[in-house]
């Protein structure tokens, strides 16, 4: 695991946009996550998975958003957990401490673990 966003908030599911998950530039630079990065998105209520890439929204909006066919597997007020993931070598990965943001109701950075 390179980076996990932990129980973030879905602010919106937009069907109709063409793909990918909007995410707060603020909880991007905290997770040290990268916009078009691929990432797997769990969803707590409904134990969905998806893998999808990310796209930057409004800094300090709070937006997660699901979009495109994601929309239909999570709802505004559903509590997910974005996860990344790298290659590394094994050397390099004992090494690796990966970054945990546990957020808020209102997807605000409460602690980086």
């Amino acid at each position: 695991m390179q980076a996990k966003i932990h129980r973030a908030t879905v602010t919106d599911a937009n069907l109709y946009y063409e793909g990918s998950l909007t995410i707060d530039e603020e909880l991007l630079e905290a997770s040290g996550l990268m916009e078009h990065q691929k990432v797997q998105v769990v969803n707590i209520n409904n134990g969905q998975r998806l893998e999808t890439y990310l796209i930057k929204g409004n800094r300090g909006s709070g937006t997660v958003c699901l979009n495109g066919a994601a929309a239909r597997l999570g709802h505004y007020g559903d509590k997910i957990i974005i996860i990344a993931y790298a290659h590394m070598d094994p050397e390099e990965a004992r090494r690796y401490k990966p970054k945990i943001v546990l957020v808020d109701d209102n997807n605000r950075v409460q602690k980086i673990l």
